[in-house]
C-alpha cells in the first residue's frame, strides 16, 4: 500500500507539472473562476431592474397620477407619457418593456362602482422582466385603486400578512448567480481537465512511457484525479473568498472548509466521470462532443436553474444519479444557510458513493485503453 501511494503521488506530481507548464488551461482555470464568475453574475438579472414603462393617461385624474408616481426605481423607471396612437408604434421598435393604457372616467367609473378595463401592452420578448414586472404592476394598480376608493384600506384589512425573507433578505439575484456560477465551472473544467489529461498522454504518446513502467492503471487514474481536482479545489476556493465574497460582496454563511470537504468529494465523482469518458473517444474534439452536453444535462437537472419540485416524478427519481444535483443541495445548505456537517452529510456520503462507482466503472475502460495502447 505504500509503494501504491507513493506513485500515485509520484505521477500525480508530474501531472501537476504538466498542467503548470500548460499556459492556455491555466489562463482558462484563472478567467473562469475570476472574471467570468463576476460577469455571469452581474450579467444575468432575474429580477425586474429598472424596467421601461409608458404611461397612456386617458383619464388624468388623481388616481392615474397615483398610479404613475408608485412606479418607482430600482424596479421600474419613471413612466414616460404616451399618447394612445403612439401605442404601436412604440411596441414595435420596442422602447417599452410596459405600456399602460388608463382608460377616460377611471376613477369616476369606479366610485360609482363599476370595473374599468386597464390595458397592460407587454413586450415578452424580455422575458424574465415581462412576467415578474406585469405581476408588480398589477399589485401596484390594486394598491392604489384600493386606496383611492378607501383611505384606511392601507391600513385596516381582514388578514395583516408579515413576510420574512431568510438569508437574502433583498432578494438579489446576483447572491445566487456568482454561487451558482462557481459551480458550474467547478463542473466542467473538472470534467474537461482530467479528460484533457488522458487525451493529451495518448496523442502526444507519453502513455507509451507509462506503459513501459511498473505502475498499474489504478496508479496512473488516481494520479490525474488528484492533481487536476486539486487545482479546481483551490482555484474554487480562492474565487469564492476574493470574487465572490471579496469582489462582489456575496456574504458566505458557512464554513468554507466544509464547504471544500464537498468540493473535494464532488471533484471525486467529476473527475472519474472524466475519465470514463476519456477512454471511450480518440480525440479531444469527440471529447468534447461528448462532455459538453453532458455538462449541460448535469447542469440543467441540479436544481442551480430550475427548482426539483417542478419536474417529473420519473426525472427526480434518475437524477438521483446526478452528483452535481447533490453538490448544488449541499453548497446552497452550506453558503446560503450556514448549515454544518449534521445536516449536509447525507450529500457527502452520496457524492462519496457516486464518485466511487463512476471510478469502478471507469477503472476496467482505463485497463483496457492501455491495453489497447500497448498492444497497438
Amino acid at each position: 500500500m505504500r509503494h501504491w501511494l507513493a506513485t500515485v503521488w509520484f505521477l500525480g506530481r508530474k501531472e501537476l507539472s504538466s498542467l503548470l507548464a500548460d499556459k492556455v488551461l491555466l489562463a482558462l482555470i484563472l478567467y473562469s473562476f475570476t472574471l467570468s464568475v463576476y460577469t455571469v453574475a452581474t450579467g444575468v438579472k432575474t429580477d425586474v431592474s429598472h424596467a421601461r414603462v409608458a404611461l397612456v393617461d386617458g383619464d388624468r385624474s388623481a388616481l392615474t397620477h397615483r398610479i404613475g408616481d408608485a412606479l418607482l426605481p430600482p424596479y421600474f423607471r419613471a413612466p414616460d407619457r404616451l399618447d394612445r396612437s403612439d401605442v404601436d408604434a412604440a411596441m414595435d421598435r420596442g422602447d417599452y418593456t410596459f405600456i399602460i393604457d388608463l382608460p377616460p372616467r377611471m376613477e369616476a367609473d369606479l366610485r360609482s362602482g363599476h370595473s374599468p378595463l386597464v390595458q397592460l401592452n407587454i413586450d415578452a420578448t424580455a422575458m424574465t422582466q415581462a412576467g415578474l414586472g406585469s405581476a408588480y404592476i398589477q399589485q401596484i394598480i390594486a394598491q392604489e385603486v384600493a386606496e383611492t376608493l378607501d383611505p384606511r384600506a392601507s391600513t385596516v384589512t381582514p388578514v395583516a400578512l408579515v413576510s420574512r425573507t431568510l438569508f437574502n433578505p433583498n432578494l438579489e439575484g446576483l447572491w445566487f448567480q456568482a454561487v451558482m456560477a462557481v459551480i458550474q465551472f467547478i463542473t466542467i473544467l473538472s470534467i474537461l481537465l482530467v479528460g484533457a489529461a488522458v487525451i493529451r498522454e495518448r496523442e502526444h504518446g507519453t502513455i507509451e512511457h507509462l506503459l513501459v513502467m511498473p505502475i498499474t492503471a489504478s496508479e496512473i487514474a488516481l494520479a490525474k484525479i488528484w492533481a487536476n481536482g486539486l487545482v479546481i479545489l483551490v482555484a474554487s476556493g480562492l474565487s469564492l473568498a476574493f470574487v465572490v465574497e471579496g469582489w462582489l460582496g456575496v456574504p458566505i454563511q458557512g464554513s468554507l472548509g466544509l464547504f471544500l470537504a464537498g468540493v473535494a468529494l464532488y471533484l471525486f465523482a467529476t473527475t472519474s466521470l472524466g475519465i470514463l469518458l476519456a477512454t471511450v473517444t480518440r480525440s479531444m474534439p469527440q471529447f468534447a462532443l461528448i462532455a459538453i452536453p453532458i455538462f449541460m444535462v448535469l447542469n440543467m437537472l441540479s436544481g442551480a436553474t430550475s427548482p426539483l419540485e417542478s419536474m417529473p416524478d420519473a426525472l427526480r427519481t434518475l437524477i438521483q444519479l446526478s452528483p452535481t444535483m447533490h453538490f448544488v443541495q449541499l453548497a446552497q445548505a452550506i453558503l446560503y444557510r450556514g448549515a454544518g456537517l449534521e445536516i449536509v452529510w447525507p450529500q457527502m456520503l452520496v457524492l462519496a458513493g457516486l464518485g466511487a462507482g463512476f471510478l469502478a466503472v471507469a477503472l476496467p475502460q482505463f485497463r483496457a485503453m492501455l491495453a489497447r495502447s500497448e498492444t497497438g
